[in-house]
């Protein structure tokens, strides 16, 4: 059949020209302002829209639209939104520096709004809230990802309560997407070799605010159908597709910026999924620069950025050798070095035949920055990913962290905002990297904070009750049933909310594990709870769909359906109501394998108080002025005993102190103790949680930082990068060689404090010479259980003299610390070029 295609656009008249801008960019995600516009075209339009500002356009008929052309009202509306948005667009920022070169993020999904559905849950919440904020603060950044023909699924469930997967096809001709084309009009499009065979992806543009995400899409007629696929769907299909994908994303992510007249001169890997891309900036630089394999490595490595979110190994991305084999036996000649070297860059174990191919790993050895995303997961990262420093202690592996944070303006609800707007005044809004506006919580009144609250909770149990109605309806429940669903909550009972992806690890089922003591909570008539729960299990884990199911079937056989609700499909829609309007946000994972987490960060910024295990973020935030935790921190070999001992403080914690303290109220029936906690939940998190506070650090530890490396290795036609690879060439060759052949000092068996410590070390340097190791004296209290030195000082030993084939290096130190103090000497590399020192192979202790 042979079809002609066109695109059809509403036809809006002059005066409403502003609200195709508006609706293309955004910015409108995190405005509810502008937001407000589409709704009052329409109200209808934008519901049978899912809430998709473009489609409501092409769904209003002509006839409405002439109506509000002559609305002054309407008009005077869109004027205010329109001319706040040219100003935030042409507004100062934080930001002031240059802007030829960019930070390219990579991340295999982007949650910005629900209309634009190319997420799954948190890594693509994270990754959205991260572009917006880099609008807000102008930084030089644009993201890379997928566009997804069908995104993550749709989720319903039964009348047995059992998750069915659902995946509708994307509309991106009535999405805020557009196509990038060439002078002569055609799509830009960018090929990769897949196992031999070309495949081809054009490439799609999603302005947020300032800034700009591109997609990549291989759903286009020159494509074979399995390659067509490759972006259909979010952690969809094998592993020979998940191959595919990460290759598009990393290789293919670069060239689109080629092609686009785009320099990235730093990257930044959003998880493993995009690591190949060191992979095409090493072949870039061999090509153009005509480079060998370890000067283009050394000259991407102080300019690449990973950050990894997975606390466990098995959740690392890793591939059979096979697999490898059969889509990069071709790069060792693109490189120019062997197969076991180029395995080596994906392996724990460098040259251990049986280990696969770790993508985690690769970015790793080919990134100068690395970071976890809360201090608890940088330390659990340290810790996991230690024998690729092998001699390193552990507080020294170069992993990092930045704690997660989550964009204010789209997650805090609009009622809360405005009341926010009111006390903090316009600095909230156009100035968001000044987080000391939060201190400004205590101006606002007790009972107009609690209102606004109380109006949150109203609108999430109306909304409760319209989607259990709908999918009751759908599952052909009797009208008694459905009639039932109009008492399901109350929006006057402590409501605690469970929303995340049901995995097994989050312990989505902990509550029920005492049914007696939790159906008395239950049922209490005079200080009751209720419960709502969602959330959606991978389509492949049948214990996190059995979770859900034993969700649904305990409400049914103990008849608490009014009181325990388990909420379906999960989106960015929902979680705006839940985060809002909760009283308690319940977190109940197996510590330490949440690495963050970030939707307890949004319910505090909107005063629900977090009770949570002390895992990821809330590790580091928990006082208990802001919320409960649930243990102290311990770990656990027993899970059985783990999961009894952490139900029992659950419940503990809810009789004797939760439900106690939101009941209490004075005679003006306010809780007074609990808007207390909200008050100080809010001023907290609002400021330490921000992702404006997380851009800022990415900012000052890793992107300008790369940026710096990135301008002077361009501005010195990367000579560093050359002389760095010869001398990594020259180590390697004398690094056998080096020996420390003698310590000596002044050290007494009892020192006083205050006392001077000399020490001498007298090294065997090789072919090299002292300006290029650096010699370090490792000193402080030995442990009297391991004998090791904790807390280790690093003071730098200075050359005196030659003597004979040895160098003399010295030091004094002060003696401080009191207690039963050591000390030894290492040897690490020493160049000027090093973003660190922490190279495989390249430490040596006496």
């Amino acid at each position: 059949m042979n079809i002609s295609t066109y695109t059809v656009k509403p036809k809006l008249p002059a005066q409403l020209k502003p609200l195709e801008e508006i609706a293309r960019n955004l910015w409108l995600s995190w405005n509810f302002k502008a937001v407000q516009l589409f709704i009052r075209l329409d109200y209808n339009a934008w519901l049978q829209s899912s809430q998709s500002p473009i489609r409501t356009l092409g769904m209003v008929s002509q006839k409405r639209l002439a109506e509000v052309a002559k609305d002054d009202s309407y008009l005077a509306a869109l004027k205010e939104v329109y001319d706040s948005f040219i100003r935030y667009k042409k507004g100062e920022t934080w930001y002031r520096g240059p802007r030829k070169e960019v930070v390219a993020y990579f991340s295999m999904e982007y949650g910005m709004d629900v209309s634009l559905p190319i997420y799954s849950g948190g890594l693509g919440i994270l990754s959205g809230d991260h572009m917006k904020t880099s609008s807000d603060m102008g930084l030089p950044l644009v993201g890379i990802g997928f566009l997804y023909r069908q995104g993550y699924f749709k989720q319903v469930l039964n009348a047995d309560g059992f998750q069915q997967e659902s995946y509708p096809e994307n509309d991106w001709y009535n999405m805020p997407v557009e196509l990038k084309t060439g002078r002569d009009r055609a799509p830009i499009k960018i090929t990769v070799d897949l196992a031999g065979r070309e495949a081809l992806a054009q490439i799609w543009e999603v302005k947020v605010g300032r800034s700009t995400l591109y997609l990549l899409d291989t759903n286009i007629e020159e494509n074979p159908q399995d390659f067509r696929n490759i972006t259909a769907t979010l952690y969809g299909g094998d592993r020979e597709t998940r191959i595919q994908q990460e290759i598009l994303l990393g290789i293919g992510g670069i060239r689109a910026l080629r092609a686009l007249g785009i320099t990235p001169a730093v990257a930044h890997m959003n998880e493993g999924h995009a690591a190949f891309l060191s992979l095409e900036r090493i072949r870039e630089l061999m090509t153009e620069k005509n480079f060998t394999f370890e000067e283009a490595r050394e000259a991407i490595w102080p300019t690449n950025i990973f950050t990894t979110h997975t606390p466990v190994p098995a959740g690392n991305e890793r591939f059979d050798i096979g697999l490898m084999e059969k889509y990069f036996k071709n790069w060792t000649e693109i490189l120019g070095i062997s197969w076991n070297d180029f395995l080596s860059l994906g392996r724990e174990r460098p040259y251990d035949d049986h280990e696969q191919f770790c993508m985690t790993v690769l970015a790793l050895k080919l990134a100068a920055y690395a970071n976890g995303v809360s201090a608890l997961h940088g330390a659990v990262s340290r810790n996991m990913w230690k024998g690729l420093w092998p001699g390193l202690p552990l507080e020294e592996v170069p992993i990092d962290h930045v704690t997660n944070g989550v964009h204010p303006k789209t997650w805090v609800s609009n009622t809360m905002t405005d009341l926010l707007l009111r006390y903090f005044g316009p600095r909230f809004e156009n100035e968001p990297t000044d987080l000391v506006i939060w201190d400004r919580m205590d101006r606002i009144s007790d009972e107009e904070l609690w209102r606004t609250h109380e109006r949150r909770r109203e609108r999430l149990v109306a909304f409760a009750r319209d989607r259990i109605r709908q999918t009751l309806k759908r599952n052909g429940a009797v009208e008694r049933r459905l009639q039932q669903a109009e008492d399901a909550l109350s929006p006057y009972v402590l409501t605690l909310a469970f929303a995340r992806r049901f995995a097994t690890y989050k312990r989505g089922n902990l509550l029920l594990r005492d049914p007696e003591r939790l159906i008395r909570l239950l049922r209490d008539t005079e200080q009751p709870i209720q419960l709502i729960f969602a959330g959606k299990a991978h389509p492949m884990d049948m214990p996190g769909k059995d979770l859900i199911r034993d969700i649904v079937h305990f409400a049914e056989q103990h008849e608490v359906e009014s009181r325990i609700i388990f909420l379906e499909n999960y989106d960015m829609a929902m979680a705006h109501y839940l985060t809002a309007g909760a009283d308690v946000w319940l977190n109940t994972p197996r510590r330490p394998l949440e690495a963050s987490g970030t939707s307890g960060m949004k319910a505090a910024m909107n005063g629900v108080l977090n009770c949570s295990v002390l895992d990821g973020w809330w590790d580091e935030a928990y006082n208990p002025d802001l919320g409960w935790a649930i243990g102290r921190g311990e770990d656990y070999e027993d899970t059985n005993l783990q999961d009894e001992v952490e139900s029992k403080a659950l419940y503990d914690l809810l009789e004797r102190e939760i439900i106690p303290l939101f009941y209490q109220r004075g005679r003006d029936g306010l809780p007074r103790e609990w808007i207390k906690r909200m008050k100080s939940c809010m001023r907290e998190i609002g400021a330490s949680m921000s992702s404006h506070r997380m851009l800022i650090d990415y900012s000052n530890k890793f992107y300008f930082p790369a940026l710096k490396n990135y301008r002077k290795l361009v501005k010195e036609d990367y000579t560093e990068a050359k002389s760095l690879a010869a001398y990594f060439a020259k180590l390697k060759s004398s690094w056998d060689s080096i020996r420390i052949v003698k310590i000596d000092s002044n050290a007494k068996p009892v020192m006083q404090r205050g006392d001077s410590l000399v020490v001498n070390a007298r090294i065997d340097l090789g072919n090299l010479v002292p300006q290029e190791l650096q010699v370090e004296l490792y000193h402080g209290e030995v442990s009297s259980q391991t004998r090791d030195i904790e807390h280790a000082r690093l003071t730098e030993m200075r050359a005196v003299r030659q003597e004979g084939n040895t160098w003399l290096y010295q030091v004094r130190i002060e003696c401080v610390e009191t207690g039963w103090q050591g000390h030894t000497v290492r040897i690490l590399p020493k160049h000027t070029s090093l973003v660190h020192p922490y190279r495989t192979g390249f430490i040596k202790w006496a």
